[in-house]
């Protein structure tokens, strides 16, 4: 670590904190050579590493750009592409890797948005996957309408089970 007051290369470190819920650490230091006290934040930098074999940063606007696109039209608010950003990267961080295929971005997206709109997801999930056919939408609608397990089904116009 080079000193920005004299550019000396030798420095100690004075007390080590993290901050951002552990996502970066700051450091207080003292160079060697001038004596002068400085801080450092270091964060660890997540790369996603596309199909091409190019690696870049994540980012999290990226992730909502991808995903307004998908929710053109529908009634989404920016606080939500924002709040499911912040979920994908959160899951994505969550693996501690620090380079991450860009398939398993998408993957992260998946689940956040099938939460968020329905028809987004089917958008988005047509493009990501690639369907070819009319079939791959009713497999993916068919999907959506099987119930989770655990939850009840209810007719409609009955009332529900007690």
């Amino acid at each position: 670590m080079r000193c920005p007051f004299c550019r000396h290369s030798d420095c100690r470190v004075i007390d080590s904190r993290e901050v951002d819920d552990g996502k970066a650490t700051r450091r207080r230091r003292s160079c060697a050579e001038c004596g002068r006290r400085f801080t450092t934040v270091e964060e660890a930098v997540l790369a996603v590493v596309k199909r091409s074999g190019v690696t870049e940063p994540f980012s999290r606007e990226k992730v909502v750009r991808g995903v307004q696109r998908a929710c053109q039209g529908r009634p989404v608010g920016e606080d939500a592409l924002q709040q499911l950003a912040h979920r994908v990267e959160e899951a994505v961080r969550a693996s501690g890797s620090a380079e991450i295929p860009s398939h398993e971005v998408g993957l992260a997206i998946l689940g956040p948005l099938k939460e968020l709109d329905e028809v987004a997801y089917l958008r988005f999930a047509s493009v990501y996957r690639s369907f070819s056919s009319i079939e791959d939408f009713e497999k993916e609608i068919a999907d959506l309408r099987r119930p989770v397990a655990g939850e009840a089904t209810e007719l409609p116009g009955r009332p529900p089970r007690e």
